[in-house]
């Protein structure tokens, strides 16, 4: 592959020399990515790979509207820089105008990082977690579990001389941890994989599967439940996939009110502030746009945009939409723009302190299929998996059987009645795509299963 300044370059070039676009936006994407995978006790595979993406973005501007043309490609071959130009100002000149065109964004110039090699990253990171699953192979327990970790190198250049580059590492560990019939779950996210507590996640497991020595069939109903800040995660981090103020300003979404959007109202009186922040201490991620195609959260037109800390809600309040700059303008409100990162504050409590203060309840470690029942209040189904357990004067009894449960994420803020700490986690059903949320636990006094599962 030639270097990816130069595929850049490269792309400018002959989008200048063609000259059938008004303006250009290359953004080019090298990946290196890492896995490790054990089952039954024993290492079964582990891979390196390495890959890139380039995206070519024309606009054509004819009076006030605005047309564009974008165009990706995971070729490597240099010679295939000509047929991606042209192919993204020839769909340029006979696309429709597009409703979200805005200015063009004013050069920045280069980062001092911009000509640097591209980092790489390979199996030998996973050093110290394989040296701990080999000890955790002649325990009690059978193990099987997934580990990865990416480094993809971002660079976005325009036409106006605007300039960024950023290196996001993402990383996770998930481990499932079985005895007799029982299954536990545990997992955690990491950039560098400098201090995973592997040891920690296989003690962890190891206690929920002694809990599951005894178990208690219930029924579905309405039940005093503790979520641990995984499957506090795996709800917001839908909640914060919806909060689009396009949706909500035409009364589309759970964030519509009459005449308007939801921004104002009062959820909770724990004082939680959810928000997103690139520069998060230990959730850092990339600080600027760069997306191939425009939704309501983004633009293509915003490329290249800093990206600042939102707070979504705020001392419980809901207190901010996301707008890209087009629909920001149409409706008279602040840029906001997400990062990739979820974050909530909390209380004082840890969970084990949750755990004990609490008379008969249910422990939720983890949920999974989570899916759309009804987008206008944002209710959510999905399953329990590897792990609920019943709580009982303060002390954890007994696993219970697995439930299909119905929940929104606002109801659950309205309804929550304690937050313990917030912890850096990894999300089960979303950990693919957001490893990066800190939430804390919630003590819900009615969470809803609806109906008991099969599922293990």
């Amino acid at each position: 592959m030639i270097g990816t300044q130069h595929v850049v370059d490269a792309v400018l070039a002959e989008a200048a020399q063609r000259g059938k676009a008004d303006e250009t936006t290359v953004i080019v994407t090298d990946r290196s990515d890492a896995a490790l995978r054990w089952a039954g006790n024993s290492m079964t595979t582990n891979g390196e790979s390495r890959g890139r993406t380039t995206t070519v973005i024309s606009v054509v501007r004819r009076g006030d509207a605005a047309h564009v043309g974008s165009v990706t490609s995971s070729e490597v071959d240099q010679s295939a820089i000509a047929g991606l130009v042209a192919a993204s100002q020839d769909a340029a000149a006979s696309a429709p105008a597009a409703s979200d065109a805005a200015p063009t964004l004013p050069g920045g110039g280069a980062p001092d990082d911009w000509d640097a090699p591209v980092p790489v990253t390979g199996a030998d990171v996973f050093a110290d977690v394989a040296t701990s699953l080999a000890r955790g192979f002649h325990g009690a327990d059978t193990l099987y579990g997934y580990a990865r970790h990416v480094l993809e190198t971002t660079l976005v250049a325009t036409s106006t001389g605007r300039r960024r580059r950023y290196t996001q590492p993402t990383g996770s560990v998930e481990i499932n941890a079985k005895r007799h019939g029982a299954s536990a779950w545990a997992g955690v996210g990491t950039p560098d994989y400098l201090d995973v507590p592997t040891d920690a996640l296989l003690e962890e497991l190891s206690t929920r599967l002694d809990w599951a020595a005894r178990t208690v069939e219930l029924p579905a109903g309405r039940y005093e439940t503790l979520m641990p800040p995984s499957t506090v995660a795996d709800m917001l981090i839908y909640l914060g996939w919806s909060m689009d103020g396009r949706g909500a300003q035409e009364g589309r979404t759970a964030l519509s009110a009459p005449g308007g959007t939801r921004v104002g109202e009062k959820l909770t009186d724990l004082g939680l502030t959810l928000y997103s922040d690139p520069r998060a201490p230990g959730q850092e991620c990339q600080p600027f746009v760069a997306v191939p195609s425009s939704s309501e959260r983004v633009s293509v037109f915003d490329n290249g945009l800093d990206i600042g800390r939102v707070d979504w809600l705020r001392d419980g309040v809901i207190n901010a939409l996301a707008y890209p700059r087009s629909a920001a303008a149409e409706f008279g409100v602040p840029v906001s723009v997400p990062a990739d990162n979820l974050l909530m504050t909390g209380g004082s409590a840890s969970l084990a302190e949750m755990i004990a203060g609490t008379e008969r309840g249910l422990l939720l470690t983890t949920l999974w299929y989570i899916r759309t029942v009804d987008p206008a209040v944002l209710l959510l189904t999905g399953l329990t998996r590897d792990g609920v357990y019943l709580i009982e004067d303060g002390e954890v009894r007994a696993a219970v059987n697995n439930f299909r449960f119905n929940e929104s994420p606002l109801d659950l803020l309205r309804r929550a009645t304690e937050a313990g700490i917030a912890e850096p986690n990894l999300p089960r059903e979303w950990g693919d795509w957001a490893t990066r949320a800190t939430m804390p636990s919630l003590r819900i006094p009615d969470f809803h299963m609806s109906s008991v599962s099969q599922a293990q």
